[in-house]
């Protein structure tokens, strides 16, 4: 299980390492230097990387201001695999990402760093 330890503008420091670019987190591995089509919108192609993965909870970290937007065809795809969806900024969702983790559910974190 991957643990984030830290999180301020520009840097998530987790169990496994620090990270000065948006990355994903999931229950087995982190992929950084995660990057979207439009910066600052998630659209369903963006979440490609998570077909494979099984998990019960995604949190999306919108940015240290909130600036990234969530497409609701994002929210209809987890939706429809079953995957609860939790959209906050990044210092929220690390908190709430930290909480699920240690409740033992399956969760997968997208998190943008900066704005």
């Amino acid at each position: 299980m991957i643990k984030i330890r830290n999180y301020k503008f520009g840097l998530l420091e987790t169990s496994e390492g620090r990270y000065t670019q948006d990355l994903i987190i999931s229950p087995t591995s982190v992929k950084p230097n995660w990057w979207r089509k439009e910066g600052h919108k998630l659209s369903v192609e963006d979440l490609e990387a998570l077909k494979k993965e099984d998990f019960e909870v995604l949190v999306i970290g919108t940015g240290y201001y909130g600036v990234m937007k969530v497409d609701n065809d994002v929210l209809k795809a987890m939706r429809k695999r079953g995957v609860d969806v939790v959209v906050a900024k990044t210092g929220e969702a690390v908190e709430i990402f930290n909480k699920l983790q240690d409740e033992g559910r399956k969760v997968v974190g997208a998190f943008h760093l900066t704005c």
